[in-house]
């Protein structure tokens, strides 16, 4: 008898360690609304596979973004830290990387999950979106690279998905050359013409230099936009794996087919050793692409496709953990970067962003539609099936989950934002760790999220709000994207307030009125604010116009030629295992 309980108790031990260092899948969606899945809401978008993971897990219904753009939030998901502690936070209108050879990217400072983990005995991989930069000093430095930030392994894009990557799908860069290029051509053209007529009336002889200096400068103007429109894709747009270049220009031919696949086969290779996987889909950024098989059969056109493909592709890496019978032993994270981008509308009238259901705004801003994502947690047996959770969660909070779960200690030097999601999600807590949130417009702090311990109220207080345009308009369509100083917003004395719990829309702002303890809630909010500002320290802008520009030094191009910068190893690769 004493051996049989002796047996028991080390199987029990067996299994308390086994379920405490659980492998790990982080799905992380681009620009997918909340209003997408199935799962959230959507009668006609199909979501069969992340509407799955719902089912056998938690589902979040008040998951923030960090920051409402691509870069700042994930360095936010990536650290457990609001992105202005990182200096991922831009003072100007650019907010996230546009180039692969700019100089910027999360600093080697920050300690990410994946390093935590990777210290831990896992193995590490990051396929898909990166975002967070690529070299500091020469084109192999690769000091802001995933595989400096704790990834053993990285297949998929250093920067994002472009509309200039795909080729006959426009250009991102509409209204920066319009200001850049327009304008200059404008002045040249009047002076041009008021030059010609003022010699023709013989009021002021010019000489003919003149005249080809201005005709010269307004070609040198029109061949640079031209250079840069031609070369932008094949020096952007690339596909590495590990340091290597393997695609340049990038193709999307059978693109999520091929960044699915090799997901699945890294968690079979680590099918007997704990490993994280950051699968960072590119879908449903535009330019939006998807495969012979599923173009053309969602009834939401090419962003539709797009979501069906990318929700096919979350499927196929739940089948391999079925497969390998790691399910039970596997963490799952499903989750956006931020809200659709509401203001993505071809010229063709085309609606290429999604849905952030109920909700206001979108992509860029603070409002609920910019930062109330997807977030979807399973791990059968340890995690509820079929919950729901209204608290206030953040992608931040992801970072000491995991780190907790695999057995590392959070670093002591310096301030995590991040709050362990496990008690919420195993109902041993049923309030959030988060009694204030901040909401970061890239460098400028917006809004606060209060949710008082002793109060089913969830206010938020913004400190300005984007001017969306034209007037009446759900964002900021002239613009592309809303912009966060300047002109461009509104500021208010006081605050603006609305109870989230009662007023999810953000249509009815409270007043001394409607609210008897405004004035006292408003004043709590701004101590915290006060209080949460005192803790930042001085940081290196990684987005300021130094670091965000293109440095021809840092280029990287998988071929001597010049700038042809053309190889294709993944198709060659992909002939070789067919």
């Amino acid at each position: 008898m004493r051996i049989l309980v002796l047996l028991l108790l080390f199987l029990c031990e067996t299994q308390s360690c086994a379920t405490s260092r659980p492998n790990f899948v982080l799905l992380m969606a681009d620009d997918l609304g909340i209003g997408d899945p199935g799962c959230y809401g959507n009668k006609t978008l199909r979501t069969p596979n992340i509407d799955r993971l719902a089912e056998g897990g938690v589902k979040l219904t008040q998951h923030l973004a960090a920051s409402p753009l691509c870069t700042p939030s994930r360095a936010a998901f990536m650290t457990g830290r609001y992105p202005i502690r990182s200096g991922m936070a831009s003072q100007s209108k650019v907010g996230v990387f546009l180039f692969s050879a700019s100089s910027g990217g999360l600093p080697t400072s920050e300690i990410t999950f994946a390093k935590l983990l990777k210290n831990q005995g896992y193995s590490t991989a990051l396929i898909g979106k990166w975002h967070l930069g690529t070299n500091c000093h020469n084109k192999t430095d690769f000091c802001h690279h995933p595989l400096s930030h704790g990834f053993d392994y990285f297949h998929g894009l250093p920067v994002t998905n472009l509309r200039d990557c795909k080729p006959g799908e426009g250009t991102v860069f509409t209204t920066g050359i319009r200001m850049l290029v327009s304008v200059p051509l404008q002045l040249i053209a009047i002076a041009l013409l008021t030059l010609a007529v003022l010699k023709c009336l013989g009021l002021l002889p010019t000489p003919g230099l003149v005249f080809f200096c201005l005709l010269f400068l307004a070609a040198v103007i029109l061949g640079l936009v031209v250079c840069f429109l031609y070369y932008f894709r094949p020096l952007n747009c690339f596909l590495m794996r590990n340091h290597e270049i393997t695609q340049q220009p990038l193709s999307y031919d059978h693109l999520t087919q091929r960044l699915t696949e090799d997901a699945a086969e890294f968690i079979r290779r680590n099918a007997e050793t704990p490993f994280l996987l950051v699968l960072s889909y590119l879908h449903v950024h535009t330019a939006l692409f998807s495969s012979k098989d599923f173009a053309g059969k969602s009834k939401h056109g090419a962003y539709g496709d797009t979501a069906e493909e990318m929700d096919w592709s979350v499927g196929q890496i739940l089948n391999v953990l079925d497969e390998l019978r790691l399910a039970n032993n596997t963490l799952i994270y499903f989750s956006s970067d931020q809200g659709a981008h509401v203001e993505e509308v071809t010229t063709r009238g085309e609606v290429h962003g999604g849905s952030n259901g109920i909700y206001k705004g979108g992509k860029a801003n603070n409002w609920e539609g910019g930062i109330r994502v997807p977030g979807i947690l399973r791990w059968p047996g340890v995690i509820p099936a079929g919950l729901e959770i209204d608290e206030p969660t953040s992608n931040m909070d992801i970072f000491p989950t995991v780190a907790k779960l695999a057995g590392s200690p959070l670093p002591e030097d310096r301030i995590i934002d991040g709050r362990d999601l496990m008690p919420l999600l195993q109902g041993k807590s049923q309030r959030s760790d988060h009694e204030f949130l901040f909401h970061y417009c890239n460098f400028y702090l917006n809004a606060v999220r209060w949710h008082p311990r002793n109060s089913t109220s969830i206010w938020k207080a913004f400190f300005f709000t984007p001017k969306f345009t034209p007037e009446g308009a759900n964002g900021c369509f002239s613009t592309h994207v809303c912009f966060c100083h300047g002109d461009y917003i509104t500021h208010h004395h006081p605050p603006l307030l609305f109870d989230i719990s009662k007023d999810p829309r953000e249509r009815n702002p409270l007043t001394m009125t409607t609210e008897p303890r405004f004035q006292e809630i408003l004043e709590a909010m701004q101590q915290a604010a006060d209080h949460h500002t005192k803790t930042l320290q001085e940081v290196p802008n990684q987005l300021s116009l130094g670091n965000i520009v293109w440095k021809p030094w840092l280029q990287m191009c998988c071929s001597s030629s010049g700038l042809s910068c053309q190889c294709d190893q993944e198709k060659q690769d992909r002939t070789v295992s067919h």
